[in-house]
């Protein structure tokens, strides 16, 4: 096989989480040693960096940063949700992006994302080998969702996992102290799957976690939510309640929807605008029962960006994957995602490999029915088993005076002499 020579770009895209920049780490440490590679570069806010031609010559960054952004959360290059049209009705922006990767001599493209990003990988692949233009392109995975298919886990979960279960210990701790009735709502993040919220039993496995948890995969019936609720009460006189923000009813509407407008509103992706369920829950609570103090609590932003008490394991997965996209790539691989699989054993150990982009794009991975209990208002020893490997080891920033110490990135923009 012979080598293929030229420059790379890397791009961030959706979400940010306190590990997608390890896997920008990964990444542009990997390409820059690379000789196949001459330059790499970094998009500025994802495939619209591209568009634009806004591209950071990487090499001018010191060392000491890139290995900085393992431990500094978001996006360090900047994210973007931009949704490329089918290339058969549009293909402006194809035509634009290729015309960027000639000018450029773009012969790498690495793209750090989740679902909608993995589609943008797989729609900017097959156009490239469409008009015969030599280009790897690999998908790096990222998304705290954990709903990528092909792939045990997606780096960015065990770290949210893991900060999601220790505050959720921490606030059952909180809603105890108390001598009076208490029903506390707690609001994660996840649309369709419930990863995010079911890590909430973590908590509840080390005695401090919520009594009811309520999953996307299980229809939402508000009235059976009453009754688990006050059937709790009346034997407690306090309950700890996790729901997921995409919870739905029977007839596909968001519980949100219930008390809000801003459910109705869509993203450039089509994608409802999620939040305020903990606040509609404990509003209708309140009406159902008269006199109870009910505390909605949405965990919001930081379950993503928390990167004081990161997973180690998480951390070094989310390297490994950058790492191995651009290996793969050197080696002749391309229109792939680098994956996880978990190795059989009591040990947790898991092997990288490849998934093919159209295969994973726009498709969602959820929990097992059976991972859910009967009542479908708690998590099974399963889902457990599954998701303690992902949150091992501590990884958090140097700290400075007191305060951690983020990666400052020189992003010295491309010039071509």
């Amino acid at each position: 096989m012979s080598v293929l020579r030229g420059n790379c770009v890397f791009g961030q895209s959706g979400g940010p989480t306190s590990v997608i920049n390890s896997s920008a780490s990964g990444v542009i440490q990997e390409a820059l040693k690379q000789d196949a590679i001459p330059k790499v570069f970094g998009a500025a806010h994802g495939i619209k960096g591209i568009l634009e031609e806004e591209l950071y010559d990487m090499s001018h960054e010191d060392s000491i940063e890139l290995n900085l952004l393992k431990t500094t959360p978001s996006s360090a290059l900047g994210s973007v949700r931009y949704k490329l049209a089918d290339p058969d009705k549009d293909d402006t922006d194809y035509k634009r992006i290729l015309e960027v990767f000639k000018k450029y001599n773009i012969r790498y493209f690495f793209y750090n994302g989740g679902n909608d990003s993995m589609d943008t990988c797989n729609k900017i692949s097959k156009y490239m080998q469409k008009v015969g233009y030599e280009c790897r392109v690999i998908g790096v995975p990222k998304t705290i969702d954990n709903d990528l298919y092909g792939t045990d886990h997606c780096p960015g979960y065990g770290s949210a996992a893991k900060y999601i279960a220790t505050s959720t210990m921490e606030i059952y701790l909180d809603a105890k102290v108390y001598d009076k009735g208490q029903i506390t709502i707690l609001e994660v993040m996840g649309r369709n799957a419930g990863w995010l919220t079911a890590a909430t039993a973590l908590a509840t496995y080390y005695g401090h976690g919520p009594d009811l948890i309520y999953l996307p995969e299980i229809v939402f019936d508000l009235d059976k939510f009453f009754a688990d609720v006050e059937k709790v009460y009346k034997k407690n006189g306090k309950v700890i309640v996790a729901v997921s923000e995409g919870i739905r009813d029977k007839d596909g509407k968001y519980i949100s929807e219930y008390g809000s407008d801003l459910a109705k509103s869509k993203d450039s992706f089509g994608h409802a605008q999620l939040g305020g369920l903990a606040y509609t829950l404990a509003n209708l609570v309140k009406q159902k029962m008269s006199g109870v103090k009910v505390r909605p609590i949405e965990f919001s932003l930081l379950q993503r960006c928390a990167s004081h008490f990161a997973s180690k394991t998480d951390v070094e997965e989310a390297f490994l994957a950058g790492q191995e996209a651009v290996r793969n790539a050197v080696n002749g691989i391309t229109d792939k995602m680098v994956a996880f699989e978990r190795a059989e054993g009591k040990t947790y150990k898991c092997n990288i490999k490849l998934i093919n982009l159209a295969d994973v794009a726009n498709t969602e991975k959820k929990i097992p029915r059976e991972w859910i209990n009967e009542e479908g208002n708690g998590l099974k020893q399963e889902f457990i088993d599954y998701a303690l490997p992902l949150i091992q080891g501590e990884s958090c920033p140097p700290i400075e005076n007191g305060l951690p110490r983020f990666a400052k990135l020189k992003k010295v923009k491309v010039k071509l002499s």
